[in-house]
Protein backbone atom coordinates (compact mmCIF):
# COMPACT_ATOMS: atom_id res chain seq x y z
CA UNK A 1 0.00 0.00 0.00
CA UNK A 2 2.86 2.42 0.83
CA UNK A 3 4.50 1.71 -2.53
CA UNK A 4 1.20 2.32 -4.33
CA UNK A 5 0.78 5.62 -2.50
CA UNK A 6 4.35 6.58 -3.42
CA UNK A 7 3.79 5.86 -7.12
CA UNK A 8 0.43 7.66 -7.09
CA UNK A 9 1.99 10.73 -5.48
CA UNK A 10 4.69 10.86 -8.17
CA UNK A 11 2.04 10.62 -10.90
CA UNK A 12 -0.11 13.33 -9.33
CA UNK A 13 2.96 15.51 -8.97
CA UNK A 14 3.61 15.37 -12.72
CA UNK A 15 -0.05 15.94 -13.59
CA UNK A 16 -0.28 19.01 -11.34
CA UNK A 17 2.51 20.87 -13.17
CA UNK A 18 1.28 23.73 -15.36
CA UNK A 19 3.61 22.89 -18.25
CA UNK A 20 1.95 19.48 -18.49
CA UNK A 21 -1.42 21.12 -19.14
CA UNK A 22 0.13 23.69 -21.48
CA UNK A 23 1.67 20.92 -23.61
CA UNK A 24 -1.61 19.01 -23.64
CA UNK A 25 -3.49 22.10 -24.78
CA UNK A 26 -0.92 22.78 -27.53
CA UNK A 27 -1.14 19.16 -28.68
CA UNK A 28 -4.91 19.46 -28.69
CA UNK A 29 -4.65 22.68 -30.72
CA UNK A 30 -2.47 20.91 -33.31
CA UNK A 31 -4.96 18.07 -33.52
CA UNK A 32 -7.80 20.54 -34.09
CA UNK A 33 -5.76 22.29 -36.82
CA UNK A 34 -5.14 18.99 -38.59
CA UNK A 35 -8.88 18.31 -38.45
CA UNK A 36 -9.64 21.79 -39.80
CA UNK A 37 -11.29 22.96 -36.59
CA UNK A 38 -9.54 26.31 -36.38
CA UNK A 39 -11.95 27.88 -33.91
CA UNK A 40 -11.31 25.18 -31.29
CA UNK A 41 -7.58 25.34 -31.95
CA UNK A 42 -7.71 29.10 -31.40
CA UNK A 43 -9.45 28.60 -28.06
CA UNK A 44 -6.74 26.21 -26.87
CA UNK A 45 -3.92 28.52 -27.98
CA UNK A 46 -5.64 31.52 -26.40
CA UNK A 47 -5.82 29.72 -23.05
CA UNK A 48 -2.12 28.81 -23.27
CA UNK A 49 -1.11 32.36 -24.27
CA UNK A 50 -3.26 34.02 -21.59
CA UNK A 51 -1.92 31.71 -18.89
CA UNK A 52 1.67 32.25 -19.99
CA UNK A 53 1.19 36.02 -20.05
CA UNK A 54 -0.33 35.99 -16.56
CA UNK A 55 2.58 33.93 -15.24
CA UNK A 56 5.02 36.33 -16.87
CA UNK A 57 3.67 39.62 -15.54
CA UNK A 58 2.10 38.60 -12.21
CA UNK A 59 3.84 37.20 -9.08
CA UNK A 60 1.42 34.28 -8.92
CA UNK A 61 4.00 31.99 -7.33
CA UNK A 62 4.51 34.35 -4.39
CA UNK A 63 0.76 34.83 -4.00
CA UNK A 64 0.19 31.08 -3.72
CA UNK A 65 3.23 30.34 -1.55
CA UNK A 66 2.68 33.13 0.97
CA UNK A 67 -0.29 31.44 2.77
CA UNK A 68 1.77 28.26 3.17
CA UNK A 69 4.92 30.00 4.37
CA UNK A 70 3.18 32.27 6.88
CA UNK A 71 1.57 29.51 8.97
CA UNK A 72 4.60 29.09 11.27
CA UNK A 73 6.88 31.86 12.57
CA UNK A 74 10.47 31.98 11.40
CA UNK A 75 13.10 31.23 14.06
CA UNK A 76 10.80 30.80 17.08
CA UNK A 77 12.40 31.12 20.54
CA UNK A 78 14.12 27.98 21.83
CA UNK A 79 15.50 27.28 25.29
CA UNK A 80 16.07 23.53 25.32
CA UNK A 81 16.30 21.07 22.43
CA UNK A 82 16.64 17.29 22.65
CA UNK A 83 16.81 16.66 18.94
CA UNK A 84 16.72 18.27 15.52
CA UNK A 85 15.02 16.59 12.55
CA UNK A 86 16.03 17.71 9.08
CA UNK A 87 13.87 16.52 6.19
CA UNK A 88 15.59 15.44 3.00
CA UNK A 89 15.04 17.07 -0.35
CA UNK A 90 18.05 19.38 -0.56
CA UNK A 91 20.52 16.81 -1.86
CA UNK A 92 21.74 16.57 -5.45
CA UNK A 93 23.06 13.04 -5.32
CA UNK A 94 23.70 12.76 -9.06
CA UNK A 95 26.02 15.76 -8.98
CA UNK A 96 27.55 14.44 -5.76
CA UNK A 97 28.43 11.12 -7.36
CA UNK A 98 29.84 12.83 -10.43
CA UNK A 99 31.75 15.72 -8.86
CA UNK A 100 32.02 14.79 -5.20
CA UNK A 101 31.50 17.19 -2.33
CA UNK A 102 28.23 18.43 -0.88
CA UNK A 103 25.92 19.22 -3.79
CA UNK A 104 22.65 20.86 -2.76
CA UNK A 105 19.71 22.53 -4.50
CA UNK A 106 17.51 25.51 -3.62
CA UNK A 107 16.45 23.79 -0.38
CA UNK A 108 20.03 23.63 0.92
CA UNK A 109 19.08 25.88 3.84
CA UNK A 110 17.48 22.84 5.46
CA UNK A 111 20.94 21.32 5.93
CA UNK A 112 22.76 24.49 6.96
CA UNK A 113 20.07 25.55 9.44
CA UNK A 114 20.03 22.07 10.93
CA UNK A 115 23.78 22.25 11.46
CA UNK A 116 23.52 25.75 12.98
CA UNK A 117 20.90 24.54 15.45
CA UNK A 118 23.09 21.56 16.35
CA UNK A 119 26.02 23.89 17.07
CA UNK A 120 23.72 26.11 19.14
CA UNK A 121 22.45 23.15 21.19
CA UNK A 122 25.48 20.85 21.57
CA UNK A 123 23.59 18.16 23.53
CA UNK A 124 20.88 17.70 20.90
CA UNK A 125 20.80 14.81 18.45
CA UNK A 126 20.83 15.76 14.77
CA UNK A 127 18.66 13.53 12.56
CA UNK A 128 18.52 13.45 8.78
CA UNK A 129 15.55 11.63 7.29
CA UNK A 130 15.34 10.75 3.62
CA UNK A 131 16.24 7.98 1.21
CA UNK A 132 15.89 7.85 -2.55
CA UNK A 133 12.63 9.31 -3.86
CA UNK A 134 13.24 8.08 -7.39
CA UNK A 135 10.69 5.76 -8.95
CA UNK A 136 12.27 2.34 -9.20
CA UNK A 137 14.97 3.15 -6.66
CA UNK A 138 17.60 3.74 -9.39
CA UNK A 139 20.09 4.98 -6.83
CA UNK A 140 21.33 3.68 -3.52
CA UNK A 141 18.93 4.85 -0.79
CA UNK A 142 21.93 5.71 1.40
CA UNK A 143 23.35 8.23 -1.10
CA UNK A 144 21.50 11.31 0.26
CA UNK A 145 22.19 10.60 3.92
CA UNK A 146 25.85 9.72 3.42
CA UNK A 147 26.41 13.01 1.62
CA UNK A 148 24.62 14.91 4.38
CA UNK A 149 26.68 13.19 7.08
CA UNK A 150 29.89 14.21 5.33
CA UNK A 151 28.62 17.78 5.10
CA UNK A 152 27.65 17.97 8.77
CA UNK A 153 30.85 16.42 10.07
CA UNK A 154 32.77 18.84 7.86
CA UNK A 155 30.91 21.70 9.54
CA UNK A 156 32.03 20.48 12.94
CA UNK A 157 29.16 18.23 14.10
CA UNK A 158 30.43 15.22 16.04
CA UNK A 159 29.59 11.97 14.19
CA UNK A 160 28.11 10.36 17.29
CA UNK A 161 25.41 13.06 17.40
CA UNK A 162 24.19 12.33 13.88
CA UNK A 163 21.42 9.81 13.19
CA UNK A 164 20.48 8.82 9.64
CA UNK A 165 17.10 7.53 8.52
CA UNK A 166 17.81 6.23 5.02
CA UNK A 167 14.65 4.51 3.75
CA UNK A 168 11.84 7.08 3.63
CA UNK A 169 10.53 8.22 0.24
CA UNK A 170 7.97 10.83 1.26
CA UNK A 171 6.87 12.96 4.20
CA UNK A 172 4.64 10.28 5.72
CA UNK A 173 7.54 7.83 5.80
CA UNK A 174 9.84 10.56 7.15
CA UNK A 175 7.55 10.92 10.16
CA UNK A 176 6.95 7.21 10.74
CA UNK A 177 10.48 5.89 10.19
CA UNK A 178 12.10 8.70 12.19
CA UNK A 179 9.75 8.09 15.11
CA UNK A 180 10.77 4.42 15.11
CA UNK A 181 14.44 5.40 14.90
CA UNK A 182 14.63 7.87 17.78
CA UNK A 183 11.62 6.83 19.93
CA UNK A 184 11.16 10.31 21.43
CA UNK A 185 10.39 10.38 25.14
CA UNK A 186 7.59 12.21 26.91
CA UNK A 187 8.42 15.86 27.52
CA UNK A 188 11.24 15.99 24.97
CA UNK A 189 11.54 18.88 22.54
CA UNK A 190 12.29 18.09 18.93
CA UNK A 191 12.78 20.75 16.26
CA UNK A 192 11.46 20.01 12.78
CA UNK A 193 13.43 21.67 9.98
CA UNK A 194 12.07 21.84 6.45
CA UNK A 195 11.19 24.38 3.77
CA UNK A 196 8.57 26.90 4.85
CA UNK A 197 6.15 25.98 2.05
CA UNK A 198 6.37 22.32 3.09
CA UNK A 199 6.14 22.89 6.85
CA UNK A 200 2.31 22.84 7.22
CA UNK A 201 2.01 19.39 5.65
CA UNK A 202 5.15 18.08 7.36
CA UNK A 203 4.09 19.29 10.82
CA UNK A 204 0.59 17.81 10.49
CA UNK A 205 2.03 14.52 9.28
CA UNK A 206 4.51 14.26 12.15
CA UNK A 207 1.85 15.03 14.77
CA UNK A 208 -0.45 12.38 13.27
CA UNK A 209 2.41 9.89 13.65
CA UNK A 210 2.53 10.52 17.40
CA UNK A 211 5.15 13.24 17.68
CA UNK A 212 4.66 15.56 20.64
CA UNK A 213 6.72 18.50 21.81
CA UNK A 214 7.50 19.31 18.18
CA UNK A 215 8.69 22.81 17.26
CA UNK A 216 8.42 23.96 13.65
CA UNK A 217 11.55 25.64 12.29
CA UNK A 218 10.68 26.73 8.74
CA UNK A 219 13.53 27.68 6.41
CA UNK A 220 14.05 28.21 2.69
CA UNK A 221 11.36 30.87 2.28
CA UNK A 222 10.47 31.36 -1.39
CA UNK A 223 7.92 34.21 -1.28
CA UNK A 224 9.10 37.76 -0.73
CA UNK A 225 7.79 41.29 -0.51
CA UNK A 226 5.16 41.59 -3.22
CA UNK A 227 5.93 45.31 -3.51
CA UNK A 228 9.50 44.80 -4.68
CA UNK A 229 8.38 43.75 -8.17
CA UNK A 230 10.71 40.77 -8.38
CA UNK A 231 7.97 38.56 -9.78
CA UNK A 232 7.19 40.87 -12.71
CA UNK A 233 8.24 39.57 -16.12
CA UNK A 234 9.76 36.44 -14.62
CA UNK A 235 8.03 33.49 -16.23
CA UNK A 236 10.66 31.05 -14.98
CA UNK A 237 10.39 32.16 -11.36
CA UNK A 238 6.61 32.39 -11.31
CA UNK A 239 6.10 29.04 -13.05
CA UNK A 240 8.40 27.36 -10.54
CA UNK A 241 6.59 28.98 -7.61
CA UNK A 242 3.12 28.09 -8.86
CA UNK A 243 4.13 24.48 -9.51
CA UNK A 244 5.65 24.27 -6.03
CA UNK A 245 2.53 25.67 -4.39
CA UNK A 246 0.10 23.52 -6.38
CA UNK A 247 2.07 20.38 -5.51
CA UNK A 248 1.96 21.31 -1.83
CA UNK A 249 -1.75 22.14 -1.79
CA UNK A 250 -2.54 18.91 -3.60
CA UNK A 251 -0.24 16.94 -1.29
CA UNK A 252 -1.91 18.43 1.77
CA UNK A 253 -5.34 17.46 0.45
CA UNK A 254 -4.26 13.89 -0.35
CA UNK A 255 -2.55 13.46 3.02
CA UNK A 256 -5.65 14.72 4.81
CA UNK A 257 -7.96 12.39 2.88
CA UNK A 258 -5.73 9.37 3.47
CA UNK A 259 -5.07 10.22 7.12
CA UNK A 260 -1.30 10.54 6.68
Amino acid sequence: MDTLFFLASKTLGMVSRLETWALLLMALALWFLWRGRTRKAAVCLTVVFTGTLALTILPLGDLLLRPLESQFPARPPLTHVDGIIVLGGAEETGANRHWGGAQVNDAGERLTEGAMLALRFPDAKLVFTGGSARVGRSEDTTDPSEMVRDLWTGLGIAPDRILLEQNSRNTAENASFTHDLVTPGTGETWVLVTSAFHMPRAYQTFTRQGWTGLVAWPVDFRSGDLADGRGIWRLDRNLFGVNLALKEYLGTLVYRITGR
